[in-house]
């Protein structure tokens, strides 16, 4: 199991800079989103306000971070096979005290993960030893390109030869998973093949890639879209399509964010046909209610509840993407004709109650609004360390919740 081990940081200062394509890049100040979290009559709380922005803290003592640490161990009834995830608001790699929190972690016979890192806190590639002698066993390693030019300019790493060149110490030593934001025309194409060539050679476990975003609906929702003009993003099919590519061409681990992991057909594996089966295991839906979710979601989940005969339940999509970064201002540009009296949002929706219930009530229809699980899927992040059965298995408890919440929220039906 892992335990987290916070060294704080804010993207774009503790970093070295913000990369070209940072989410976080162009931020301005935003009111509260409101979300499951806030009071019942407060718009607001650290999640949906300085929470999702990440500029809450600077990189924290070490002192702290590891007193964090052990007071989670003493908390753990098991102590056996336990790794430190070192993970952050900035870069892991510039935490200035990076070789002697791993250092004293190792004192406790604890290995390390590094968490996402883009490498940029490396000017010399014998930190990467250094690192690996303190017991840091796993890097998650946002390598972009392994051209140092295109690197130097994109992630803005001003030694990216020997970042680069830490990278392939990481994967001939220990386990490295390479992420990639994959940009059109930039990244893509022949560079991304050299990349992976790069990466299979060393020894890397996989690669992670992700699809750019750059519009509010895409997923920039603190008012900080387009990053990059006269950039488009790629169709969310076509980007799948990619994804899938790679991994006929590589013999190492390939998964795609927000969809696409070939190897466990998530997300959403029980929507696969081959996966039919698994539906009987789904609890019967008692409740009639409408799901909102986002525009990638939808044929998922309409699939899901059509193949197991829920016909009082509707699935109505939002032009955002990402249902977990859906807003007040997605629901304004719903039809209310298509809403139920019963609505269950997504979890993790960044709308609070107050607001949902007005939106969503607007045409005069005095609608229930209940909230389903936070997830109902795994995407290529997580599913990359997982099997399919693992993926099926979470996807059918999540799935349960959610007819829990319907059967809970709505209209029953004879």
């Amino acid at each position: 199991m892992q335990i987290v081990a916070d060294v704080g940081g804010i993207p774009g200062k503790d970093c070295n800079g913000f990369c070209k394509y940072c989410y976080f890049r162009k931020v301005k100040e935003i009111e509260p989103l409101g979300c499951s979290n806030c009071l019942p009559n407060k718009i607001g709380c650290e999640r949906c306000s300085k929470g999702i922005s990440e500029n809450v803290s600077k990189f924290r003592n070490p002192f702290e971070v590891l007193t964090d640490v052990q007071n989670t161990l003493m908390m753990q009834p098991v102590k056996d096979d336990i790794k430190v995830n070192i993970s952050g608001g900035g870069d892991v790699s510039c935490y200035p005290y990076l070789e002697n929190l791993t250092a004293s972690l190792k004192q406790y016979g604890l290995n390390s993960h590094l968490g996402y890192t883009s490498g940029k806190g490396i000017t010399n590639s014998e930190i990467a030893t250094n690192l690996i002698n303190n017991n840091v066993d796993e890097v998650t390693f946002t390598i972009f390109s392994s051209n140092p030019d295109i690197r130097r300019e994109w992630v803005n790493d001003k030694h990216s030869e020997e970042s680069l060149k830490a990278c392939q110490i990481f994967a001939e030593n220990i386990d490295l998973t390479a992420a990639s934001v994959i940009i059109p025309g930039v990244n893509d194409g022949e560079i991304l093949r050299d990349t992976c060539d790069a990466l299979e050679n060393w020894g890397a476990k996989g690669i992670i890639l992700m699809r750019f975003a750059n519009t509010f609906n895409e997923g920039l929702i603190l008012k900080n879209g387009p990053i990059l003009k006269d950039f488009e993003s790629q169709p969310v099919e076509e980007f799948g399509e990619l994804v899938k590519q790679i991994n006929k061409e590589y013999n190492f681990r390939v998964s795609g964010t927000p969809i696409c992991d070939p190897e466990t057909d998530g997300p959403f594996a029980i929507a696969k046909d081959k996966n039919e089966i698994f539906l009987q295991f789904i609890k019967n839906v008692t409740g009639e209610a409408t799901i909102i979710t986002s525009k990638t979601a939808k044929p998922y989940i309409s699939k899901i509840f059509e193949k197991i005969g829920a016909e009082n339940v509707n699935v109505v999509a939002v032009p955002k993407e990402i249902a977990c970064l859906i807003t007040k201002e997605d629901l304004e540009t719903l039809d209310l004709s298509e809403i139920k009296e019963s609505v269950i949002l997504p979890g993790r929706a960044f709308v609070h109650q107050l607001d949902a219930e007005r939106i969503l009530s607007a045409d005069g229809v005095e609608r229930v609004v209940g909230r389903g699980p936070d997830t109902l899927s795994v995407d290529g992040e997580l599913s990359f360390d997982m099997t399919d059965e693992n993926v099926i298995e979470r996807e059918l408890e999540q799935f349960n919740d959610l007819v829990d919440a319907i059967n809970f929220f709505g209209m029953k039906i004879n």
